[in-house]
């Protein structure tokens, strides 16, 4: 298993590979890319968007053009933000920077940039020191239900917090949850409006106890500097050059933090794949992906369609699966063109039952293994978790060792403490040990540690607890040797720092087994074999997947699944669950056209208008006739002036606690004409507006289309659909007849 793109099949420079030192010079960093990828390194100025496919080597390609911009000296290595999603991403490329001698480049999540800020800041700000963090907001959402006097399954436990941080990280306040949870075709475990109550009652407990959660990190960090213009400026000084990536990931939390950093500036790089949103419901939307050059109009784009990382049997069946995508990700597809030799094709293999397919991919995973193959570069993939039990069992019974990646995290492991505490006093007192006393180089002197922690030169026999302990501390001999090639001089003592470094971003070593994991769990990763298993109606696309938005985030999941195999892939699926069962499944609608004797689905016509690789200009001109992107004001109350960060308050464009001067009357006829409407439309009264914008709405009482369109919550669907009615009423007369609902 190795991270995504990181191939040997790449164009390598000076520099390309990562046992090599830095490149001499900033020319030097250029070779061995391709002509898109120096595109994407050499375009340092202005709005950048990079859109790449998968293993197209974006990773590179960013992280070379910032190591460009500061070999260069264009780009002061302090003045640089990299923002990506994980820890391990982030992670890989500080690494990557230091071996292109891009040393000092600020490389974070989202979350570690904005607790960074947050903790500097909080004094200053606030006054005082940053509240605790919670690690685990479940027990506090239990606790809220326990006040409210609800009682929650451990499974509606997990969904309801689920719900609580999609809200946050979409800025959806408490009143305003049951309108969005419907507005967005979520799947929720209670009723909408229980679920606000529990909402809003685990917002008071954390403020009673004085502690703030994983996304408020976010929203603390956007409040401080949306209302001290000050904080703002200073962080602004500090950073003049933004790198996204995973750009499709964005949730509207974030996007609102990279805007308050960018200010009024243009130097931003994004990189993303529409083709491969799977996050949706964590909040994560492409939109601000696929609107960058209307945000942007001056922007220059880069399209990455050489795809290094899988054989032509794999990209051609990618690119298949994609050509019957709909929607606005399907207009943006990249059509891959891979830049490997060619491979055995895609196998598709059908099963009568759920055990008779694991059995029948722990028996070809053995073959693999025995004519070979390490075991570390085959992966099988399944869509959920709960599926991976049977293959664990199989591939024991077949004498396979397997990690269950997204179980318990490598550097949290029993026998990795024991062994990090072990190589710590080597590495301090190795001149009193005689374990080392004969040997001189790294991986030596790892393997003679280990050994006292029950490491072997030879596997023990079997699989379980044993074998998986093996596995772990194998892995650090394994990454001893890495780091010993990279760099030949490397010490005891280093080797204990990465491992710090890895334990801190959680970026673990390679473990010698088959991966099982989710498809979610396999982005960003690659493996010379992968299995697909479980491609049935029902399973992929998931039963609760109804809408054509959930149906087409289903279909870009299996084509993360497919991309993530350089050489051979399997696909398979079975006719019933359980041996004796009524066969009754089908193969994945997605299969249909791809596999022999099947004929396609109806695809999206105008899919593949982007396929060919290259660069797009930006609009040319002087400053004053280029357009420019629309800057946000910060919201102020109209009272008091004070800016406004909550979402209620920001509706009504006002803080709480100002008087209001709302119309009574026109309130409740409008509340009375909401109640007709969704009578009507067989909808709940928040479907058609909320009693927080109709508050608005009576404040301001608008007197046309424009002036009620201003108003937050009138949406352009809700102006075409309701607003004939809305100024109607505003203006003292009867609403018009038989308004459908959206």
């Amino acid at each position: 298993m190795t991270a995504a793109t990181h191939s040997t099949l790449f164009p390598q420079g000076t520099g390309g590979s990562p046992h090599s030192g830095p490149p001499s010079d900033a020319d030097a960093v250029l070779e061995g890319l391709d002509p898109e990828q120096r595109e994407v390194a050499t375009a340092l100025h202005g709005p950048v968007c990079v859109l790449a496919g998968a293993g197209t080597g974006k990773t590179r390609a960013i992280t070379h053009r910032i190591a460009y911009g500061v070999r260069a000296g264009i780009l002061q290595p302090s003045s640089v933000l990299a923002v990506t999603f994980t820890n391990r991403a982030a992670g890989e490329m500080r690494g990557r920077l230091r071996q292109l001698g891009a040393q000092g480049v600020q490389a974070r999540t989202f979350h570690s940039a904005a607790l960074r800020q947050l903790q500097y800041f909080w004094p200053k700000a606030i006054g005082g020191s940053l509240p605790r963090i919670l690690d685990r907001k479940i027990q506090l959402v239990a606790d809220a239900a326990a006040a409210l006097g609800t009682r929650l399954d451990r499974n509606e436990l997990r969904d309801v917090t689920a719900e609580i941080e999609w809200s946050k990280v979409t800025q959806t306040v408490p009143a305003d949850y049951p309108y969005a949870a419907a507005k967005a075709g979520r799947e929720i475990p209670r009723d909408p409006a229980e679920i606000a109550h529990l909402y809003a009652a685990y917002e008071d407990l954390k403020r009673d106890r004085a502690v703030i959660d994983f996304e408020d990190v976010l929203l603390l960090t956007v409040a401080i500097l949306q209302d001290r213009h000050d904080i703002a400026e200073q962080v602004r000084a500090q950073y003049q050059h933004f790198v996204v990536d995973e750009y499709q990931d964005v949730s509207p939390l974030q996007q609102r933090l990279l805007d308050l950093w960018l200010g009024d500036r243009d130097n931003l790089c994004v990189v993303g794949d529409a083709s491969q949103t799977i996050y949706s419901f964590t909040g994560a939307t492409p939109d601000h992906l696929l609107d960058f050059r209307l945000r942007h109009p001056g922007a220059t784009v880069v399209k990455l369609v050489r795809d290094y990382r899988s054989t032509p049997q794999v990209v051609r069946l990618a690119n298949a699966l994609l050509t019957q995508a709909r929607g606005r990700a399907a207009d943006q597809r990249l059509e891959l063109v891979s830049q490997r030799p060619p491979g055995p094709e895609p196998v598709y293999t059908e099963y009568t039952d759920e055990p008779a397919e694991a059995e029948g991919a722990a028996r070809r995973i053995r073959e693999l293994i025995d004519a070979g193959v390490p075991a570390a570069e085959i992966a099988v993939l399944f869509r959920t978790n709960s599926q991976s039990e049977t293959y664990e069992q199989a591939l024991a019974d077949a004498g396979v060792p397997y990690q269950l990646r997204g179980a318990e995290r490598f550097f949290d492991r029993p026998e990795i403490r024991k062994a990090g505490i072990a190589l710590r006093g080597a590495a301090r007192f190795g001149g009193n040990d005689s374990l080392l006393d004969d040997v001189v180089d790294l991986p030596s002197q790892v393997r003679a540690v280990l050994s006292g922690e029950g490491w072997t030169s030879e596997p023990p026999a079997g699989s379980g607890a044993v074998r998986e302990r093996w596995e772990s501390l194998a892995a650090l001999v394994n990454l001893a040797h890495d780091i010993a090639a990279a760099r030949p001089r490397a010490t005891l003592a280093d080797f204990v720092t990465e491992l710090e470094e890895r334990a801190n971003a959680q970026h673990a070593p390679t473990v010698q087994g088959v991966t099982l994991a989710s498809l979610h769990a396999a982005k960003g990763l690659e493996w010379d074999v992968v299995f697909l298993v479980g491609i049935a109606e029902g399973m992929l696309p998931i039963t609760y997947a109804r809408t054509d938005e959930q149906i087409e985030e289903e279909r870009r999941l299996l084509y993360v699944g497919v991309t993530r195999a350089r050489e051979r892939l399997h696909l398979s699926w079975a006719l019933s669950r359980s041996p004796g069962g009524r066969p009754n499944r089908r193969p994945s609608r997605f299969l249909d056209g791809l596999r022999l004797g099947t004929t396609p689905t109806v695809g999206h016509a105008g899919a593949g208008a982007n396929a060919g690789g290259g660069v797009e200009r930006g609009i040319s001109g002087n400053a004053a006739t280029t357009p420019r992107r629309v800057q946000r004001t910060p919201a102020r109350c109209r009272v008091c002036g004070r800016t406004l960060t909550d979402a209620g308050e920001m509706k009504l464009m006002r803080c709480a606690d100002c008087p209001s001067d709302m119309d009574e009357g026109l309130y409740e006829r409008l509340r009375e004409w909401r109640a007709v409407q969704a009578e009507r439309s067989g909808q709940p009264d928040f479907c058609v507006f909320t009693d927080r914008t109709l508050m608005a709405i009576a404040e301001a009482c608008p007197e046309s289309s424009t002036e009620l369109a201003r108003i937050p919550g009138v949406l352009s669907r809700k102006l075409r659909s309701y607003g004939a009615d809305v100024l109607a009423i505003c203006a003292g007369q009867e609403p018009g007849q038989d308004n459908d609902s959206d």
